[in-house]
């Protein structure tokens, strides 16, 4: 059935049950592999233009999955069939935990938005790790990592050091998620000295961790907020480019409730969490743009908020995004938005005389 026809059931239910329902429908057409080859089949888009390769990584295609979708890494084959060229599952924290109270997931259609405050609700890193040592990944996997909400703030290394040490044999990449705002005081550790002292830390152990194997250390990124101010990220631009960070992802949902369609006291009601979707694809450009000028593309940054189509995904590769990511965007478009983001975006690069995606990359500066 059409996404299109199928919607309007799905968003006449709650929010978080129309994903479990949706996700858990997903998983049961795609759980065998010959299912799932016929879903790349017909809803892959297999191109050399659209082949990007970092960290030593080469990605089939640049639009992924951005954590948040699949926190527990339950359905990341069934996704990654979907014509992803990566998936990235978490939020995972060291400690299992339920999240915040439910209801915790609220969409705002007239924004095109979701506001969340779902709070790394997840089994914990010992049980992802068993999940994912029994189900070898086929997509690029990316592992999303935040802290525990019973951690203490001043003990927040060693809470992601133990994800990390669990976690990081089964990642083609590790990001470091200190941005979410339904972690209390998560985004503290943005700040200057917790931020080197854990980054620092990350990036060590996974270095040791993959030494012992005879592997290359596995790339460690760090996600940010769009709240932060152009000063705070330039500094944690010159933070994360001293500690070795390969790469930023930007940006994480929104506090602001600024320029919202949806009726301020409609909203109110709904309480606090961050805003994914279009309300965030201004400054979430704004700060991919600022990153590649800081860092003159020296350090490749994933693009992700407001996404809908091949066009905002073509905006943000030209401002200096490598890779792009969906969520909202897929939860609004459906399972052949990811087609139909990679088939534009095809037809641009077409279009604009580049032979390559990778010749895109931050030419909005050139």
């Amino acid at each position: 059935m059409p996404y299109r026809l199928l919607r309007p059931l799905l968003f006449s239910l709650p929010a978080e049950t129309a994903h479990t329902v949706a996700a858990g429908a997903m998983d049961a057409a795609l759980g065998t592999r010959p299912a799932r080859d016929a879903a790349r089949a017909l809803l892959s888009v297999d191109d050399p233009a659209l082949r990007v390769t970092r960290w030593g990584i080469e990605f089939p295609n640049p639009v992924g999955l951005a954590a948040g979708f699949d926190k527990s890494g339950a359905y990341f084959n069934a996704l990654g069939a979907l014509g992803f060229g990566f998936v990235e599952i978490g939020t995972v924290t060291a400690l299992p935990q339920p999240g915040n109270p439910r209801p915790r997931l609220f969409r705002l259609p007239e924004d095109g938005a979701l506001l969340n405050r779902l709070g790394f609700n997840n089994p914990g890193a010992e049980a992802v790790a068993r999940r994912l040592a029994r189900t070898p990944a086929e997509p690029v996997l990316g592992i999303n990592l935040g802290k525990s909400k019973v951690t203490p703030l001043e003990e927040a290394t060693a809470d992601y050091l133990r994800s990390l040490e669990l976690l990081e044999p089964y990642a083609r990449y590790l990001v470091v998620n200190v941005s979410s705002p339904n972690t209390p005081g998560l985004r503290k550790l943005q700040d200057a000295g917790p931020l080197r002292e854990l980054l620092r830390a990350l990036r060590a152990r996974a270095g040791e961790l993959a030494a012992a194997r005879g592997e290359a250390a596995r790339p460690v990124l760090l996600k940010i907020a769009p709240d932060l101010t152009d000063a705070q990220v330039v500094e944690v631009v010159g933070i994360a480019r001293a500690e070795g960070i390969a790469g930023l992802i930007a940006t994480n949902t929104t506090i602001s409730r600024e320029g919202l369609k949806t009726p301020r006291a409609e909203v109110e009601a709904l309480g606090d969490g961050g805003i994914s979707g279009r309300p965030l694809r201004k400054r979430a450009l704004e700060v991919v743009s600022l990153i590649h000028r800081e860092t003159r593309g020296a350090l490749p940054v994933v693009g992700v908020g407001g996404i809908f189509d091949a066009n905002d995904a073509w905006e943000r590769i030209r401002a200096g995004a490598s890779l792009v990511q969906l969520y909202t965007g897929f939860v609004y478009g459906g399972p052949a938005r990811v087609r139909d983001v990679n088939r534009g975006l095809l037809r641009l690069l077409r279009r604009e005389g580049f032979r390559s995606l990778d010749e895109a990359v931050g030419s909005a500066h050139a």
